[in-house]
């Protein structure tokens, strides 16, 4: 049962596709790279069809006048580098990356990247300069970790008024992930909320995250994603179903997937506007002159279905702020 179906997601790509196209003045083949810590961004992925289909918005045509080239990890961060070096000796002309762990190391290279999502505070992490003027080889789109977890909190307490201690599980490698807990951590104690910090570095870590729980049960759960803790994520939710925990994630996919809510930036919105700012970068501009941009649709999503599995009953009033529920 959706309760607003999206709609504005919808009438923007309406909008998108209304738009004509931007004629390409050069005859040039533009080479675009994507570059994910996890799965591929391929050209039937959900993100890699927005993508794409915004870059045809722009005018430029995957078989035509743009190459497209899909290079992942697989969750091992030690073979970024090495695909990097890949996108470089194909001579691409931009990459769009996610997580801060690919924007570090495309840093190095020198090549255009746009960030679409995942890199924490790419300021406090010393990914740019400033949010306005990036400098260096990066720009891309970027949220505020503050604000989201306040909300992401106080949904949890919502539905589960009496919650007072919340497991907080995130990346401790990854630098925008630390720095996104610690964020976290820091509104949750100003709500009063005792925070258990359960960082993991590797899969096996996520068994020792479980007896820590086990030992000192938290009231609910908040996983902060990265490729580590998305990659394991049906873990996440087995053991929260298991001990019928609430649970919020950062992104609606994982909901989709048997998470119970999320509340984050609309990845849709955020590569189609990543896409425009590659357009941008083929057309001359310097990532360094372009600002870091802000998500502006935040989805909540609640899987029913999840919650019927666990016995755990919502409250109407949460269901009703819900921009989709999932049966």
């Amino acid at each position: 049962m959706r309760r607003r179906d999206f709609t504005t997601m919808v009438g923007g790509m309406a909008l998108a596709c209304a738009r004509p196209a931007t004629a390409q003045t050069s005859a040039k083949t533009w080479r675009l790279g994507t570059l994910s810590p996890g799965a591929p961004i391929s050209e039937n992925s959900p993100n890699g069809k927005v993508l794409l289909a915004t870059l045809a918005q722009h005018g430029y045509t995957l078989g035509g006048n743009l190459t497209y080239e899909a290079r992942a990890a697989a969750g091992q961060i030690a073979k970024i580098p090495p695909l990097l070096q890949d996108l470089k000796a194909s001579g691409v002309d931009a990459i769009v990356a996610i997580g801060y762990p690919p924007a570090l190391a495309a840093k190095t290279t020198g090549i255009p990247t746009v960030v679409a999502f995942g890199v924490g505070d790419p300021v406090a992490t010393g990914l740019i300069d400033s949010l306005a003027h990036p400098g260096g080889s990066i720009t891309g789109i970027s949220d505020m970790a503050g604000p989201l977890s306040a909300k992401r909190l106080s949904l949890l307490k919502e539905l589960a008024p009496k919650t007072s201690r919340v497991a907080m599980l995130w990346n401790r490698d990854d630098l925008g992930m630390s720095l996104r807990y610690e964020a976290s951590a820091a509104v949750a104690r100003s709500l009063d909320i005792t925070v258990q910090p359960l960082g993991v570095r590797e899969p096996d870590d996520f068994e020792g995250v479980f007896e820590a729980m086990n030992r000192q049960p938290p009231d609910a759960i908040l996983m902060v994603s990265d490729s580590l803790t998305t990659l394991n994520r049906k873990r996440v939710f087995d053991y929260a179903a298991a001990k019928r925990l609430p649970a919020i994630y950062e992104y609606d996919f994982l909901v989709r997937d048997g998470g119970l809510m999320s509340y984050g930036s609309d990845l849709a919105e955020s590569f189609d506007r990543a896409a425009a700012l590659v357009d941008r970068i083929f057309k001359g501009a310097k990532p360094s002159e372009l600002p870091f941009e802000q998500p502006t649709r935040y989805p909540f999503v609640i899987n029913l279905k999840t919650a019927k599995a666990m016995g755990l009953e919502i409250p109407p009033n949460v269901l009703a702020r819900a921009d989709e529920v999932i049966e």
